[in-house]
């Protein structure tokens, strides 16, 4: 979806912090760590680094990760997804835990994989109560209630499932005594105005189609974001277009 496994892709919370230093507004996510890659209290520590020195605009981005070629070439495991969905509800679990309250709760944690003895966090993070929690997928048996569970937003893919996989995401909530309205609707999307920019309107069109299932904020992948024309266009049409959506 990116280009391939030979494409110049950076390590995302290095990026990250870059783009924290650099800029002033924008929130910062990974989308989405694979849960397999760092363990739960590196990686709520990381969120946590980023968002301090942000000003408190980071979220955390998890998954249960996809990509065996990338993940095997780098040498990490990677689990059956039964384990994977394991992996990322105890990575939850331990952020939230981290997260909690004014200073974290550093009571021992158990979960299925995971085992701290201390899972102290300071300096806390800046955001209230947390960082945003977005859990990236669309499984309906695993992942959906998971979001309703723990989630600020979900990830799903942009198909015309959406309105079904919302519906269920709803029954989720009400299982779990939670407001879906309260979860933050996402999707990922492939922005391609063209050369000129002249594919604008039918980039327009496909993001009213989204908002029209439900979708509220759109992650857009640029098709040729290493010139400036494309750039140029996205700010010139598509988003003070996608705004009155």
């Amino acid at each position: 979806m990116m280009g391939g496994a030979e494409g110049p892709v950076l390590e995302g919370y290095a990026a990250l912090a870059f783009l924290a230093a650099h800029t002033s507004r924008a929130k910062l996510l990974a989308l989405a760590t694979p849960a397999s890659y760092r363990h739960p209290g590196l990686l709520a520590k990381t969120v946590t680094a980023l968002d301090v020195v942000s000003g408190g605009r980071a979220w955390l981005g998890i998954g249960a990760g996809d990509y065996e070629a990338e993940t095997r070439g780098l040498g990490i495991p990677y689990p059956p997804l039964a384990e994977r969905y394991e992996l990322l509800e105890d990575a939850v679990r331990v952020c939230r835990r981290m997260w909690s309250g004014e200073q974290g709760d550093e009571r021992p944690f158990a979960g299925i994989p995971a085992r701290l003895e201390r899972p102290l966090n300071l300096p806390h993070c800046l955001s209230r109560p947390h960082p945003p929690i977005l859990i990236g997928g669309s499984g309906e048996r695993r992942r959906l209630p998971l979001v309703a569970r723990y989630g600020d937003a979900c990830n799903l893919r942009p198909s015309p499932e959406i309105p079904r996989q919302l519906e269920l995401l709803r029954g989720s909530c009400e299982a779990e005594g939670r407001d879906s309205d309260a979860i933050e609707k996402t999707a990922v999307f492939r922005f391609d105005v063209g050369e000129d920019g002249a594919r604008g309107g039918e980039l327009i069109g496909r993001l009213r189609w989204l908002a029209g299932m439900g979708i509220q904020t759109v992650f857009g992948r640029l098709v040729g974001d290493h010139r400036l024309a494309p750039i140029e266009a996205i700010g010139r049409a598509v988003m003070p277009a996608g705004a009155n959506l």
